[in-house]
């Protein structure tokens, strides 16, 4: 997609607000998602290369639910399941307060061909990672809302961890 496309305009901006910082740069060598990097806790764009607009949700996520002692310098997403879980329900919460389709977010071409089934799930109510979002004081799962004085996921309480 180009930068100027309207659901990547509004990322950009919703990114911008809560303070995920995004640079345009050449990506040299090939990224895990095609012209988007994670670089020293923030996102390359490389506007040379084709890329899926939800795909900036998805990997800013990445860098949202990195502990902040560790986010200065994220430049490799690691490899582990719960934060992926929760980079997975941050970017369906981002996804909704920024306007941006469900099925842009868990595109065709994304998530082991599995996107249909998280957009499908979370639509639904029942995608996974809110509780990790819950455990990291971003989110609260509906039934426990109330409880622990957070808002309902998908609705945040701070978008970074």
């Amino acid at each position: 997609m180009a930068l100027d496309h309207p659901d990547t305009v509004r990322i950009l901006a919703f990114l911008d607000e809560i303070g995920i910082p995004v640079s345009r740069g050449r990506i040299e060598g090939e990224s895990f998602l095609p012209g988007i990097e994670v670089r020293s806790g923030g996102l390359v764009l490389d506007p040379a290369r084709p890329f899926h607009p939800g795909d900036l949700l998805h990997e800013a996520g990445h860098i949202a639910v990195t502990d902040p002692a560790d986010r200065p310098t994220l430049c490799e997403v690691r490899d582990d399941p719960g934060e992926e879980m929760a980079a997975i329900a941050w970017s369906y919460a981002a996804a909704r307060a920024a306007g941006i389709d469900t099925r842009t977010l868990f595109h065709a071409d994304g998530y082991l061909g599995g996107g249909e089934a998280l957009a499908a799930a979370f639509d639904r109510g029942a995608g996974p990672g809110p509780p990790m979002l819950q455990y990291f004081g971003m989110s609260a799962e509906p039934h426990q809302a109330a409880a622990l004085g957070l808002p309902a996921y998908p609705r945040m309480a701070r978008w970074l961890r």
